[in-house]
This record gives structure tokens, C-alpha cells and sequence, in this order.
């Protein structure tokens, strides 16, 4: 073999090994590399769960008065809370045993804030609230309370004095006549305040009451108010919870008020004005201190300055002075320059029940059992 041989075939070799190693090189592709894998999402926060709230109401949502107020209030009350509340009722509630068992239901059912919309409540929810320490009992108009219950209540001997004035104002025959529910203090109040606003405008107003120891009774309220109207009565208010009263001064000619709730569709032509009780300005707080654990066992007696008492649609015929003496009581209720019960004031059997210049702190008003002057007769069990 030639040396010239033996260099082509050692060159040969030599080309042939750079070519294998750059071949080799080609397959060598570098890969990227791998991306990190995205770190777990946490999960989203759990919902809490609706306040479920319940009110047991003594009469029936369509009462136009009372309950209609209060469940006015309690749709007013999901329009601002939305979803984190849900709200239930039961109408019709007596208030007897049944009540027990409506109520337990209702605090059994997972609701952790109860109303109780009735005076004749106020024994069951306190026997109940022992027993369901996790739930919030607010009952309406009572005394009694716990550390899971309390009371509410609004001042509605305001809206009684405001109609007294208008009724002292439009009565033609001086008498007046009063349709009365049941004889508490309440109610007893109520048509005191009254016959003082009326005697602002007449002096020697008289005022006949005729109890029909009920809330709701449409037919007995009726026949109360004809036999108001028959003794001479042409100017009708009520501490009732139906349109009853006003529907009978419509039909027979006479004047009337709505009570509670604005009844004035109820009997256009008698129709002197509604003296209405707005409860939403309340439920919105004690909803408010239930979500936010604040909730405190405080009695509360809300009137015109919270926006609670009103008298709105004011018949057209009542004189201008008339309604801006009313707008200056309105007034004076808010800002603290007026008070209804102060003296001197007088029983209608002559005895002075607050002197000259006194006026009266709420434990007075909460226990008023006597009729002022210019009401006629006793207050039923009184002394």
C-alpha cells in the first residue's frame, strides 16, 4: 500500500468522524425548559349564612293597620338587606297557648331573631327565652325582659295628640268617640293624649269610649262606631287594627281617622288624616346590631324624633292654621321643645295627676290607668 493510499484513507476516516460528530451535534435539540407549575388557587370563602329573622303577628297582613305596618316594615327590611337576611312571618297568631307553640317553631326553625308583634306575647317569649339562648327576642309594646329579649315600642300617644288637635278643630257637635282595643296602659294613654290635643281647640270637648277587648274585629269595631256615632259622636278615632271604624263614619256621613297605617283609601270622604307607625327605622337597627354582635338587651320607645310616629294625609278641608299647628308640634317633638304631658293636668274625677309646669317622665306614661278630664267614665279594672 502506497503512502499516498494510506493519507486518502486516514483522511477519509477523519471527514467521516466530523461528520458523525456534527450529525450527533443536529440531534442534540435543546428543549426549554420546563415552565414551574401554577401554584394552587385558594379556595373561594364560604357564603356566610342568611339571618334568618321571624315575626309572629297578631292579626292578618291585610288588615290595613297594625300587622300591615309591621310587614310593610319587614319588606322594607329585606329591600336593605338582601341576601344576608331571610325573613318569614305567621299571621293570625292568637295571643293564648297557640302563641307558644307559633313562637317555638319559629325559634326552633334556625331564626335567630324573633319579633313578636303583640302586647299578649310577652309571657310566652319570656318563658321561651331560656330556652333558646342562641336566638334574640324582641317583643313589641311590653315591659318584661332577658338577656336575649328585650322590648320595643313606639310613641304612639304623638300620633293620638296630633289627631286630637285636627278632631278638637273639625267636630261640629264637641263630642268625640273613641273605639278602644284593650284597657293597658297603651291604649289608655293613647286616649288621653288624644282628648289634650283635642281640648287645644275646644276646651269642653267630650269623648265616649267603647271598648271591643280585641285587636282586630272588624264586626265589633263596627258596632262600635255606629254606637259612637249614636250618641252624638261626628268625629271617630280608633285604637284598633282594621278600617272598620272609618269605613262606619264613611258610610254614615261622619269623620274619622286611620290608625297605624294610612287608611285613607278606606273612606275618602271621612277621612281626616292616619296617624301611622313606621317600625322599618327599628327593625333596621336591631338587624343590624344582630349581624354585627352588638345586640344589647335595651328597651327602646321611639316616636316622631326617630322618625318612628307620623300623621300624614291630612284631609284637604282642615284649615291651614290647623295643619301648620301640626307641623310646629312635629317640630317641637323632634327637636325636644314640646312635650304633650305636661302640667297641670287633671282626671276626670278632679284629682291633679301632674302639678303646673311638671312634665312627665316615661315611668308615668308607662303606667297610665286613669282617663284625664273630658273623657267619660273609668278605665275597665282601674281603682
Amino acid at each position: 500500500m502506497t503512502d499516498l493510499y494510506k493519507r486518502s484513507l486516514l483522511q477519509l476516516a477523519a471527514l467521516t468522524a466530523v461528520a458523525g460528530a456534527a450529525l450527533v451535534g443536529c440531534g442534540k435539540k435543546e428543549e426549554p425548559a420546563p415552565a414551574p407549575a401554577p401554584a394552587a388557587a385558594a379556595p373561594a370563602p364560604a357564603k356566610p349564612e342568611p339571618l334568618k329573622i321571624a315575626f309572629a303577628y297578631v292579626g292578618p297582613v291585610g288588615d290595613g293597620g297594625w300587622t300591615f305596618a309591621h310587614d310593610s316594615a319587614r319588606k322594607a327590611l329585606e329591600k336593605e338587606f338582601g341576601d344576608k337576611i331571610q325573613t318569614s312571618f305567621v299571621e293570625n297568631v292568637p295571643e293564648s297557648a297557640d302563641a307558644e307553640r307559633v313562637i317555638r317553631d319559629l325559634a326552633s326553625q334556625g331564626n335567630k331573631l324573633v319579633f313578636g308583634t303583640t302586647f299578649g306575647y310577652m309571657e310566652t317569649m319570656l318563658k321561651l327565652a331560656p330556652e333558646f339562648k342562641d336566638v334574640k327576642f324582641e317583643h313589641a309594646t311590653g315591659y318584661k325582659s332577658a338577656d336575649n329579649m328585650r322590648t320595643y315600642d313606639s310613641r304612639t300617644y304623638e300620633g293620638a295628640y296630633m289627631a286630637g288637635v285636627i278632631a278638637g278643630k273639625m267636630s261640629k257637635s264637641g263630642t268625640l268617640g273613641v273605639v278602644a282595643s284593650v284597657p293597658i296602659p297603651e291604649v289608655v294613654r293613647n286616649i288621653n293624649s288624644f282628648t289634650l290635643g283635642a281640648q287645644t281647640q275646644n276646651p269642653k270637648v267630650k269623648v265616649k269610649v267603647v271598648w271591643v277587648n280585641a285587636w282586630f274585629d272588624p264586626p265589633k269595631e263596627t258596632e262600635a262606631a255606629t254606637s259612637l256615632i249614636n250618641g252624638g259622636a261626628d268625629v271617630l278615632f280608633q285604637n284598633t287594627d282594621s278600617a272598620s271604624v272609618l269605613k262606619t263614619a264613611e258610610a254614615k256621613g261622619k269623620r274619622a281617622f286611620g290608625w297605624d297605617s294610612d287608611m285613607s283609601s278606606y273612606g275618602p270622604k271621612a277621612h281626616l288624616g292616619s296617624s301611622i307607625i313606621n317600625w322599618t327605622p327599628y327593625y333596621i337597627k336591631a338587624t343590624k346590631d344582630v349581624l354585627a354582635g352588638t345586640w344589647k338587651s335595651e328597651p327602646s320607645w321611639w316616636g316622631v324624633k326617630e322618625g318612628a310616629i307620623d300623621i300624614v294625609s291630612i284631609a284637604e278641608d282642615v284649615p291651614a292654621e290647623t295643619k301648620t299647628k301640626i307641623d310646629e308640634i312635629k317640630a317641637g317633638l323632634k327637636d325636644g321643645s314640646f312635650a304633650i304631658w305636661k302640667g297641670p293636668i287633671k282626671d276626670n274625677a278632679g284629682k291633679e295627676v301632674l302639678k303646673d309646669g311638671e312634665t312627665a317622665d316615661d315611668k308615668f306614661l308607662s303606667g297610665i290607668n286613669f282617663f284625664v278630664k273630658g273623657v267619660e267614665g273609668k278605665v275597665p279594672g282601674a281603682k
